[in-house]
């Protein structure tokens, strides 16, 4: 008899089995004082352990990674330490979790960052926007400083040397961030990148970053606990479209990293926060490429993603905000309970309101 596989059903994801296809998202909530994981954070992560698949918030293998007021490290064993009380409490309640690394790059304020620290990106290109610095409110951005060879091979170490300490703090793996405007995207796309030397150029030139940190750090933990996050289409952190060549970008990409055996690729369409529509055929020219699992994200319901995964459009599904108000989403979602709203004022301050304390009873 053959068994249609459903949203709730189980699915295996490299070493790991999970409970369901239902992943947690990556969200950037700013509960990291001093940049340090804490005991509140990994309530509110086994809060939400019923995702067959939690994805950790940006979490930054560098000093200079720490673009946001009060986001994680994974840099040193003060960061070991606290992010193994998360992965003991995700796991005590059955959950998997992967960390996303994430460096902002360009995407920051100098004073947002630890002494000795600096903004850095592919080149020297201004960015016209402003950022948000604890008791100083929101300051324009400067001028990032243009990453030297030397300082690329750097940075790609400290992504590979992060992800090892993923492994001691206890996590089932590690997502790239290479989506939202970040240090990866930012060397992916010409906005950001205006290089000139092995590093830009080209399209072989812009994925050498993303495609030499999976190298590396595949070759620390295993590709079958690595993943990657990218947004096509992306104009987050001022980045724009490259027109016919970013669906040649993202399927070269895909078929660099089916090399290096990730075990996924995480494709988010953020057209409903604003951003362009990231077209079916992205999506299938980067399935078809990588040939490995594939997580969708952007805008999903239950239907939406049931449907999408009866298509083989994907294979796992990456539910964000309602996970925020509804620690017990997929219950929710399984036997067709109302979502409760988030509060919006609460995304970012430093505190459990609008973060563990929503109900856990569905």
């Amino acid at each position: 008899m053959t068994t249609t596989s459903t949203l709730f059903s189980r699915y295996t994801l490299g070493r790991v089995s999970l409970a369901n296809r239902i992943v947690m998202s990556p969200m950037t909530r700013s509960r990291a004082i001093g940049n340090v994981p804490n005991e509140l954070m990994a309530r509110y992560y086994a809060q939400r352990a019923e995702a067959g698949l939690i994805i950790t918030e940006g979490t930054s293998p560098s000093p200079d990674g720490l673009g946001y007021a009060r986001i994680p490290g994974l840099f040193n064993a003060e960061h070991v330490a606290g992010w193994k009380k998360t992965t003991d409490a995700v796991h005590a309640a059955g959950s998997r979790i992967f960390v996303q690394l994430m460096h902002t790059g360009r995407v920051t304020h100098p004073d947002n960052l630890p002494s000795g620290a600096r903004m850095v990106g592919p080149s020297a290109v201004e960015w016209d926007s402003k950022m948000w610095v604890d008791g100083k409110g929101q300051l324009p951005v400067p001028v990032a400083h243009a990453l030297t060879a030397e300082e690329v091979e750097r940075a790609i170490e400290e992504f590979a040397h992060s992800a090892e300490l993923a492994m001691e703090a206890g996590f089932d793996g590690v997502e790239l961030h290479g989506a939202n405007g970040y240090l990866i995207e930012q060397f992916l796309n010409t906005a950001a990148n205006q290089r000139t030397d092995e590093w830009g150029g080209s399209v072989a030139n812009r994925i050498r970053f993303a495609v030499e940190i999976a190298k590396r750090t595949a070759a620390r933990i295993g590709g079958d606990r690595l993943g990657i996050r990218v947004s096509p289409y992306s104009s987050g952190g001022g980045l724009r479209s490259d027109d016919v060549q970013v669906e040649e970008l993202h399927e070269t990409l895909a078929g660099e990293l089916k090399k290096l055996g990730l075990v996924y690729m995480h494709v988010v369409d953020h057209s409903g926060l604003g951003m362009p529509t990231v077209p079916a055929s992205v999506k299938d020219k980067i399935r078809k490429a990588f040939g490995g699992t594939l997580i969708l994200a952007g805008g999903y319901d239950r239907a939406r993603a049931e449907a999408d995964l009866a298509a083989g459009h994907g294979d796992l599904f990456a539910f964000a905000r309602p996970f925020i108000a509804n620690p017990r989403l997929p219950t929710h979602l399984r036997d067709g309970l109302p979502l409760a709203q988030p509060d919006f004022a609460t995304f970012y301050t430093p505190d459990e309101k609008g973060y563990t304390d929503y109900p856990l009873a569905p």
